[in-house]
């Protein structure tokens, strides 16, 4: 639908209740295109429609694409339990729209976590059938050792898994720290790969999903962004 009535384009972006949309509208306190516009029933274009809601400006979206980049002690759960959640890092009205996390990376673990309202995107995404590679750093409480990095790509095997699990590529970046990159999405792997291998996971950052690099996103820790349609492009490129 490519036009809309105001009230309706909020409701859609996150902004309460139809009655709570109308209202806001009916205050003045939205701006469609720089100007104040006062009338719930106004029908607007959709497409590039730029506005404002109390002073913030936004862009509509049909779904929203975000990378985030996760401080450690973050749950990635929408009912966290022991610790705050990571969309507690993100706008009440991103949050109103039911964005949630594609795939989970543990409280103590940071780096790139993409989220997203669009439930086919986010099934597409976990679906053990894609392999996307994920790219990871993880420092190790004991030195790394070249039979350790063998270990790791001839496949280790973790006691509920029936094959050995081996990474794509590994290599030693630091006395204790190594790069490491898994297609699988198997609960706390790099942890459980390392212990099964003779090491300790003692910190870990996911610093690349397909092509898309967290670094070249430039966000600081605990901030994030909205991925446009040339870095969704990239989460399926190894």
């Amino acid at each position: 639908m490519s036009r809309m009535a105001l009230e309706r384009v909020l409701q859609s972006q996150g902004f309460g209740t139809r009655r709570q949309c109308r209202q806001l509208i009916l205050s003045g306190q939205v701006r469609v295109a720089g100007l104040a516009v006062d009338d719930p029933d106004v029908l607007v274009d959709t497409p590039d429609l730029e506005f404002q809601v109390l002073g913030q400006a936004w862009t509509y979206r049909e779904h929203v694409y975000l990378a985030l980049n996760k401080p450690a002690g973050y749950e990635c759960s929408r009912r966290p339990s022991h610790h705050p959640g990571v969309l507690g890092l993100l706008p009440d009205a991103l949050r109103a729209r039911g964005v949630q996390a594609v795939g989970r990376l543990d409280h103590d673990t940071t780096g790139l976590l993409l989220l997203s309202d669009d439930g086919a995107f986010i099934h597409a995404q976990t679906s053990p059938r894609r392999k996307v590679p994920k790219v990871y750093v993880a420092t190790t409480q004991d030195p790394v050792t070249p039979e350790l990095v063998a270990a790791l790509l001839a496949g280790v095997r973790l006691h509920d898994e029936p094959e050995p699990l081996a990474a794509l590529s590994c290599e030693r970046q630091e006395t204790h720290r190594l790069g490491i990159v898994l297609e699988q999405g198997k609960y706390h792997q790099v942890k459980r790969m390392l212990a099964a291998a003779g090491n300790h996971c003692v910190a870990l950052r996911r610093v690349a999903i397909g092509g898309l690099r967290l670094d070249a996103l430039n966000l600081p820790e605990g901030s994030w962004c909205y991925l446009g349609e040339s870095e969704l492009a990239l989460l399926a490129r190894a």
